[in-house]
């Protein structure tokens, strides 16, 4: 098989080691109890919403340069409720995704569960979801699998449209993620959803509810 694969340059994907993990706020203001506690399934939609941040590069010549995708994913159905890309990691990249998802499902009152980065320990993104009517959730310190399904769709959208690619410019980057996203939520069938697209999922709910 391996002798075949060569002659047909076929490559397997390589699942790279996931260098990010939860880590403290050099100086939280804000810091929840793990509520979320690795309960990773829910009854309904906007039940239990996980967020984090991921970077992607791209190459200008031989320059490297970082873009930031921050984003949310809903438990129930595995949507990605909202999202966005920008070239720096700040506060701004962060609470623009939350009033995103909060434009998008105004009646959604989440449990809302995240690592300790900066953003989400900041005492102004605590108030922004406690005036949603929100509870917010973290996982502990250096326990990646407290976020585990997001950290998932993170190895998802690399494994499958990332890795082994070279971007050579930012817009080429920034539209794959775009496209992904918009093929991970409509188009691509999950088992563990009942061989279901996420948005699948989320209108056979609604239809029934």
């Amino acid at each position: 098989m391996l002798r075949i694969c060569r002659k047909l340059d076929i490559k397997s994907t390589i699942k790279y080691s996931n260098n990010g993990c939860t880590r403290q706020a050099k100086n939280p203001q804000y810091i929840a109890m793990n509520i979320l506690n690795r309960e990773f399934t829910a009854k309904a939609p906007n039940e239990k919403w996980l967020t984090d941040v991921t970077e992607f590069h791209y190459y200008i010549g031989t320059e490297k340069h970082k873009i930031y995708l921050s984003a949310i994913l809903d438990l129930y159905d595995r949507r990605i409720v909202s999202y966005v890309i920008r070239d720096s990691n700040n506060n701004a990249l962060v609470f623009d995704t939350f009033d995103a998802a909060v434009e998008a499902n105004p009646d959604a009152h989440p449990l809302f569960h995240s690592d300790r980065g900066f953003q989400y320990t900041n005492r102004v993104f605590h108030a922004k979801l406690k005036t949603a009517g929100m509870t917010q959730s973290m996982s502990r310190v250096a326990k990646c699998i407290d976020n585990g399904p997001m950290e998932g769709f993170w190895g998802i959208i690399k494994r499958e449209w990332y890795y082994g690619k070279r971007f050579t410019s930012r817009d080429s980057v920034v539209k794959m993620i775009e496209d992904y996203m918009e093929y991970y939520n409509n188009k691509r069938l999950q088992r563990n959803l009942g061989v279901l697209t996420p948005m699948e999922k989320h209108e056979i709910y609604l239809q029934a509810a």
